[in-house]
């Protein structure tokens, strides 16, 4: 189930909000023009599914979805473990390449998880939200609004990207190290099963 805990952006001593409620998740975000739906599952689709057949398998949903906001690009992108003696240093390279506190001022960033799953940080009006993200969940994300993207130290997810522009997007770091301070991918995952990963 989609997660979504908040603190002060002073630090996560205190928790202003725990829910897993799907509408007091929407309205939570909605006042920072954040984007939160929850669509239908495909379950026939294996965790490494080729981006293909994930597209086909949403073609309907990502077809009225792109006519609805204009998207121009949509593609997929996809981590899972697979045995190879280089997967652990591909992985930690593209989670350190999210990890950092970021903006985007070209586009939004507009994620459909199809599987696994992973945590959006956004950092607005004094408080830090971490949405914890799962298969069926689709969040977008506002240009210029800062935030980090944590996908645990194991990733596995696959997740369909929608651009409003060709070329997608372009980070701009802030250079704050806010995303060291507060619980990650793996402290959020083993706290919503009790310990269990």
């Amino acid at each position: 189930m989609t997660l979504l805990t908040t603190w002060p952006d002073s630090g996560p001593e205190t928790v202003l909000r725990r829910t897993f409620d799907p509408q007091e998740i929407r309205a939570a975000l909605a006042p920072l023009g954040v984007d939160y739906e929850q669509w239908p599952v495909q379950d026939d689709l294996p965790p490494g599914a080729e981006p293909e057949g994930v597209l086909a398998a949403y073609a309907d949903a990502v077809e009225a979805l792109t006519a609805r906001e204009g998207f121009v690009t949509v593609d997929v992108v996809s981590l899972h473990p697979d045995g190879t003696p280089d997967w652990a240093d591909r992985a930690r390279a593209a989670r350190e390449k999210f990890l950092a506190e970021h903006t985007h001022e070209d586009d939004d960033e507009v994620r459909l998880f199809v599987s696994g799953a992973g945590v959006f940080y956004l950092h607005a009006d004094g408080v830090v939200h971490a949405v914890y993200c799962e298969k069926g969940d689709l969040l977008g994300v506002p240009k210029g609004t800062t935030h980090w993207f944590d996908m645990g130290t194991r990733p596995s997810f696959t997740a369909i990207r929608f651009f409003h522009e060709e070329d997608g997007w372009i980070g701009t770091f802030t250079g704050s190290d806010i995303a060291g301070r507060f619980p990650d991918f793996d402290a959020l995952q083993a706290g919503r099963t009790g310990g269990r990963a």
